[in-house]
C-alpha cells in the first residue's frame, strides 16, 4: 500500500480506495496511472497484485503477439470489456537477428515468458538459412517492464512448453526445431528437454524424450507432476526424392516420476490430427479439467482412459475459405478465434484507419454448459494479421 500521507480517493480511506481501484478492469489501468501520482503508484505496485487475487472475480485476458515482439508490440485482449491494451516491444539484444518466430509464450501469474523461437541472422551464410534461439525475456505486467532471464541450454523453437505451478514454479520446454515460420518444410528436430525453476532463474537439463519432435504440444497431465507432449512432427521423408514431408508422430510422451513413457497411438489408428490442442483448468489453475483439440470445424476432446478422441461440439460458423483460426481456453470456456475478410468494422469500434480486414469473431463454447456464445471485436494491428504467425496465451490476472 501506498504511504497513509499518500491519497488514493479523497475522503476516503486507503484501503477502501484500494479496493475500489483493483475492481477495475486490468485492460484500464494505463489510462488510470495518468490520472495522479498516487493512482499511478499504487497500480504500479505488487500491492495491486494481493488485492487481485484476494478476489473472487478476477480479469481474464489473452495475449496476443501478432508478429516479432522486438518490431511490433504484443497486444492484451480483455473479452469481457471488448478492450486492447497495447504493450511496450520485447528488447532487441542483438542487431543482427531478425524475424523472430516460433516462438513460446506463457503466463505465470502476473508475467509473459517470451522463450526461444527461430529467427534469421544476418552474420549466417547462406542468409536464408534460419536459426534457433535459446534467450527468454520477461514481461511485468503490473511495472509494464521487459527484462532479459538465463537463456536455454538449447536453442529451439516449435517447442512443447509447459507451466507447473506449485511450491515452486517452474517452466518445462521439450523438443523443438529450427523451422521457421515462412517455411512449410525443413529444419532439425530436437529431443531435448529442460525445466526453468522461475524463482531461482536457472534451467536444468532433464531426461530427453523418447524420440526426437517438433512442432509439438505440452500440457499438465492428472496427476501431480505429470506433463505430456503430443503431437507434432519427428522424421522427414521425401516425395519422389526431391519434396519433403513431415512424418507426423502418432503417439504421446508422458513425463512422470523423472522419465518418460509412451502412449501408444493417441488417434485409435485413424488419421493423424493436427488440430490446435488446449487445455481448460480449475478454478485455481492447479489441474486439468479436460483437453480439447480444434480439428477443422469440430471440437474434439481427449479421452486418456480409451486414449480416445471423442467429438465433443461442431463450431456454428465455418471459418472462410483461406482464413486461419486459433484456439484458446479462457475463464473454463473454449474460444475459437478468426478473422473475418471484407466486413466492415465501423460499427464495432470507431478509429481513424479502418481496416476492413481485421475483424476478429470469436466463437465462445462453454463445455459444461453445451452451449456457444458470439463476440466480435476490432483489433489496433497495424497490418493485416494471420493466425498461422501469431502467438497467443491466456492470463488471468
Amino acid at each position: 500500500m501506498p504511504p497513509q500521507t499518500v491519497i488514493l480517493i479523497p475522503n476516503l480511506p486507503n484501503d477502501i480506495a484500494a479496493l475500489i481501484l483493483s475492481l477495475i478492469p486490468f485492460s484500464h489501468h494505463p489510462r488510470l496511472k495518468t490520472t495522479c501520482k498516487s493512482w499511478r503508484h499504487f497500480l504500479s505496485s505488487k500491492t495491486l497484485i494481493t488485492h487481485l487475487r484476494s478476489q473472487i472475480s478476477q480479469s481474464h485476458l489473452i495475449a496476443i503477439f501478432p508478429s516479432d515482439p522486438t518490431l511490433s508490440g504484443p497486444f492484451l485482449f480483455d473479452p469481457a470489456h471488448l478492450a486492447w491494451l497495447r504493450l511496450p516491444p520485447m528488447p532487441l539484444i542483438n542487431p543482427h537477428v531478425h524475424s523472430l518466430s516460433n516462438f513460446s509464450v506463457i503466463a505465470i501469474g502476473s508475467y509473459l515468458f517470451v522463450i526461444g523461437g527461430v529467427l534469421f541472422d544476418a552474420r549466417t551464410f547462406p542468409i536464408e538459412m534460419p536459426t534457433a534461439s535459446r534467450a527468454v525475456f520477461r514481461f511485468d505486467l503490473v511495472g509494464m517492464v521487459w527484462e532479459k532471464r538465463r537463456s536455454m541450454g538449447t536453442a529451439r523453437g516449435s517447442f512443447a512448453c509447459v507451466a507447473v505451478r506449485g511450491e515452486r514454479d517452474r517452466i518445462v520446454v521439450a523438443g523443438g526445431g529450427t523451422r521457421h515460420g515462412v517455411y512449410g518444410a525443413g529444419g532439425i528436430r530436437v529431443r531435448g528437454v529442460e525445466e526453468y525453476d522461475i524463482g531461482r532463474d536457472v534451467w536444468i537439463e532433464m531426461e530427453g524424450l523418447p524420440e526426437a519432435r517438433a512442432g509439438c504440444v505440452g500440457f499438465r497431465g492428472q496427476r501431480e507432476g505429470e506433463v505430456w507432449v503430443v503431437g507434432g512432427y519427428g522424421e522427414e521423408r521425401t516425395i519422389g526424392g526431391t519434396v519433403p514431408v513431415d512424418e507426423y508422430c502418432r503417439g504421446a510422451a508422458v513425463l512422470e516420476g523423472g522419465g518418460w513413457r509412451v502412449v501408444e497411438d493417441v488417434w485409435g489408428g485413424g488419421r493423424v490430427r493436427n488440430g490446435k490442442i488446449v487445455v481448460l483448468e480449475d478454478e485455481e489453475g492447479q489441474g486439468v479439467s479436460g483437453v480439447f483439440m480444434l480439428d477443422e470445424d469440430f471440437i474434439l476432446r481427449y479421452h486418456m482412459t480409451l486414449n480416445r478422441w471423442l467429438k465433443e461440439a461442431v463450431v456454428p460458423r465455418k471459418a472462410p475459405p483461406g482464413s486461419s483460426v486459433d484456439f484458446v481456453t479462457l475463464n473454463e470456456e473454449l474460444y475459437v478465434m478468426t478473422f473475418l475478410r471484407g466486413v466492415d468494422a465501423s460499427g464495432i469500434q470507431r478509429s481513424r484507419q479502418r481496416n476492413r480486414n481485421n475483424v476478429l469473431h470469436l466463437q465462445i463454447y462453454h463445455p459444461w454448459k453445451k452451449s456457444w456464445r458470439s463476440l466480435i471485436s476490432k483489433p489496433p494491428f497495424q497490418f493485416p494479421s494471420d493466425f498461422r504467425s501469431i502467438s497467443m496465451c491466456t492470463v488471468r490476472i
